[in-house]
């Protein structure tokens, strides 16, 4: 484990953003600065020996005027040369040499002879100059730095043929050498600030990263204790939030789901130990025909239960992998409504709820699938009567408003709580754990309503009631088929001062089934006080 820790720590040392940084972007600014100051100091040495050549040839020019303006005496002309060159009044800076005929130098401001081999190149290139003036920087043999200028005067019948003056570069090379460190140093000193700043700036950024990266490393393994501090109102302050806010969000969801295994667990379970106990009595009681009778019809109403919360659980997943289908079709909505009425109407009876349907004479048509429709319906209704108690009352009412087909299904029940309102609709949630249920029954049904291009809203308030608005956009009105039977069926409100009558199109097979359901409560109501 320490070598896995240490491996780690290694690779992220090894590709951490400070060291893409320094390799980067530090390396790329100090590279810049180097060109630059290596072009500064070029152009400071050039401006500095320009200088020197201009200043030393300016010199150059003073003296040669001076003597091609004296006479025209020859006599006068190399003595005049001789004393220029042997009282030159700035002898301490600059050597002045009077060259004869022949290259050699004769006199020197300073009283001595240059040394043997010494580089006269200039002296040759001045000949062959039509200026004939020519400049030099060189080495001494001393190894120090001299520049040299020689102008060819040649006036007529004088022995010396040109003057020399010679200069150190010393104070020169020493003004560029202070120049060129002053350059290095702010050189240096930028490189220094921007590593700093670039430093405390990736420091800001890569503790709180690492610091994240280790908390989401505990996210990914399921554990959703910790959060994340924020430190600044900046973007990484932002990635605090939303990395909290996801956190929570994935710490309800895997709430939700332990529930809701704990839910479907207990609702299995439930009908399971139903079967399992009359079958046993069943068993053991073979000869009892009515017990016999009785306990085959909780088996079958528990069997029955089951297999709805399979295909509920197979709906839901059929949504999550987007493999839900619609078989649409031109319906009328009322016919669905009004079965899914009847077959509530004995269960609300006998649990003491009070079930109105308010219905229209009619509606216009839809353009949907009815049997997903009927399944809303009753997922919507079942949860009316499951979250009331009895003397409550469940009112069912349609209508048309703005081309819309508006269903409403309202209770009296025990309501949902201001907190628990904006998730009712979420996977998993269940608002009440003291009421049988997945969890996930409303969640498909507004899948199946928003498929069908309509809005399922809920509006709830704790210990008052609840209201589930159902919306659905309707087509153009069309007559009924001729071979399409329309049944009147009354039915009874427990409420006998509210009677209701509506118009439902069913056929023999949905009174069987009301028949059926309202003897399947009645037994599981037995089941459940037994």
């Amino acid at each position: 484990m320490a070598l896995s820790n240490s491996g780690k720590k290694h690779r992220r040392v090894s590709h951490s953003i400070t060291r893409h940084w320094l390799r980067n972007s530090l390396g790329v600014v100090a590279l810049i600065l180097v060109v630059i100051e290596v072009l500064l100091i070029f152009i400071v040495r050039n401006y500095y020996y320009s200088s020197a050549k201009q200043y030393v040839t300016s010199k150059m020019n003073v003296v040669t005027a001076a003597v091609l303006n004296s006479s025209d005496d020859t006599t006068n002309y190399n003595s005049e040369i001789r004393s220029l060159v042997e009282n030159y009044d700035e002898k301490d800076k600059i050597e002045l040499m009077a060259i004869t005929a022949d290259g050699g130098v004769d006199v020197t401001s300073s009283g001595f002879s240059p040394p043997q081999g010494d580089n006269m190149s200039d002296y040759e290139e001045a000949k062959k100059s039509s200026s004939g003036l020519a400049t030099q920087i060189y080495d001494l043999a001393t190894g120090e730095k001299v520049i040299a200028v020689t102008a060819v005067i040649s006036p007529k019948g004088c022995e010396y043929e040109a003057l020399r003056m010679l200069s150190s570069m010393k104070n020169v090379d020493n003004q560029i050498w202070v120049i060129s460190l002053i350059i290095t140093v702010i050189a240096a000193a930028i490189i220094l600030l921007v590593m700093f700043t670039g430093l405390f700036f990736i420091k800001s950024i890569v503790i709180p990263i690492r610091s994240i990266a280790d908390i989401t490393h505990n996210y990914a393994k399921g554990d959703f204790s910790k959060r994340i501090e924020k430190e600044s109102e900046d973007e990484l302050g932002e990635l605090c939030d939303s990395i909290n806010n996801m956190a929570e969000e994935l710490s309800n969801t895997e709430q939700m789901k332990n529930e809701f295994i704990s839910s479907v667990s207990h609702e299995l379970r439930t009908p399971l130990t139903a079967i399992k106990g009359w079958t046993e009595t069943v068993a053991a009681m073979y000869g009892d025909v009515e017990t016999f009778k009785k306990g085959m019809r909780v088996i079958n109403s528990e069997t029955e239960r089951l297999s709805q919360m399979v295909e509920e659980l197979l709906d839901f997943s059929r949504i999550q992998d987007n493999r839900l289908t619609l078989i649409m079709d031109t319906i009328d909505i009322l016919a669905e409504l009004g079965e899914t009425v009847l077959i509530y109407q004995e269960r609300a009876k006998v649990l003491g709820i009070t079930l109105n349907y308010f219905e229209p004479k009619m509606l216009p048509f839809v353009y949907g699938d009815k049997n997903r429709l009927r399944q809303v319906f009753i997922n919507i209704v079942d949860n009316a009567i499951k979250y009331s108690d009895k003397g409550d009352t469940v009112s069912v009412e349609a209508y048309e408003e703005d081309n819309e087909i508006c269903i409403s299904v309202s209770d009296t029940g025990i309501g949902i709580s201001k907190e628990d309102l904006p998730k009712i609709k979420q996977k998993f949630f269940k608002a009440n754990h003291t009421r049988r249920g997945s969890g996930i029954g409303l969640a498909v049904a507004d899948e199946i309503i928003q498929r069908h291009g309509g809005t399922l809203s809920i509006n709830s308030e704790e210990n008052v009631g609840t209201t589930v608005m159902i919306t659905l956009p309707c087509i153009e009105h069309k007559e009924n088929p001729e071979n399409q039977a329309t049944v009147d069926v009354e039915l009874i409100s427990t409420d006998p001062d509210a009677p209701v009558n509506y118009s439902a199109e069913a056929d023999k097979t949905a009174e069987n089934k009301e028949k059926e359901d309202s003897f399947i409560v009645n037994e599981r109501n037995e089941a459940d006080e037994q």
